[in-house]
């Protein structure tokens, strides 16, 4: 078995990375600042100008709570308006204010159908002044995906696609193969402990499972704070290394 430098690894993945955005520029990336979740990802953090998918796991694939605390996470972390499309009106702004998502920022789009809101989804992408476009969707076909990325390859804008179900058995779907960059599933855990009696910081089992380039990975979490950003569990990142926050496993 021939083991290729490391050099020479990165010059490979560049050279695909290159051939699958067209050598369209590059539009950077956002760090998530833990060190383990971002050596999982090839640039070292999220895929800025790309599309990703997140879903809830367990009964968050019908809520989508946890799923759309995530997305508004990482947008609230980018300058700029952020476009929120939705179907169902039931979106909480206090919970997104909450992870750094003021609702100055936001502009929402309450769309009649899926195909309204794929349609509104892509044209938001185009437009290049929206820090991130959001869309809570169930059904993301392969076709539709392909032009939600190019769209945000073109613009430079983030796309997160929410995926939420009506029931949780159709979160099957959630297999089917698509054009997004990353594809992550979110899981409630319990809160974190306190010394004393109390609800503590709420964690997430943050479960990455594709990445283009890249391996798979799991990681249990603190969920999101007030500027959007996760943050290990206190028992982990007190130690020197913490070989069990993170780990990468072979792709489904």
């Amino acid at each position: 078995m021939t083991i290729r430098p490391a050099a020479e690894l990165a010059a490979l993945r560049a050279r695909i990375q290159h051939l699958e955005t067209g050598g369209r520029r590059d539009a950077g990336v956002l760090s998530f600042g833990i060190p383990a979740l971002d050596a999982a990802l090839p640039q070292g953090g999220l895929g800025l100008g790309a599309l990703h998918e997140v879903a809830g796991g367990g009964d968050g694939a019908v809520d989508g709570a946890a799923a759309a605390l995530f997305a508004a996470g990482v947008a609230a972390r980018l300058p700029g308006k952020v476009l929120w499309c939705v179907t169902r009106p039931d979106l909480f702004a206090p919970a997104l204010s909450q992870v750094g998502l003021d609702p100055d920022r936001l502009i929402y789009l309450e769309a009649g159908d899926e195909a309204s809101l794929l349609s509104c989804f892509e044209e938001g992408l185009r437009h290049a002044g929206l820090a991130a476009v959001v869309a809570e969707v169930g059904r993301l076909s392969m076709t539709a995906s392909r032009r939600l990325q190019i769209a945000a390859e073109t613009s430079g804008v983030t796309a997160l696609a929410v995926r939420r179900w009506r029931r949780a058995s159709e979160a099957a779907e959630f297999g089917q193969p698509t054009a997004a960059s990353t594809r992550w599933r979110i899981t409630s855990l319990p809160s974190s402990p306190l010394p004393a009696p109390g609800v503590g910081r709420p964690r997430w089992f943050v479960e990455l499972l594709r990445c283009r380039s890249g391996d798979c990975a799991d990681f249990s979490l603190e969920a999101c704070d007030e500027k959007g950003r996760l943050a290990l569990p206190a028992e982990l990142a007190d130690r020197s290394i913490a070989p069990t926050a993170g780990r990468r496993r072979a792709a489904a």
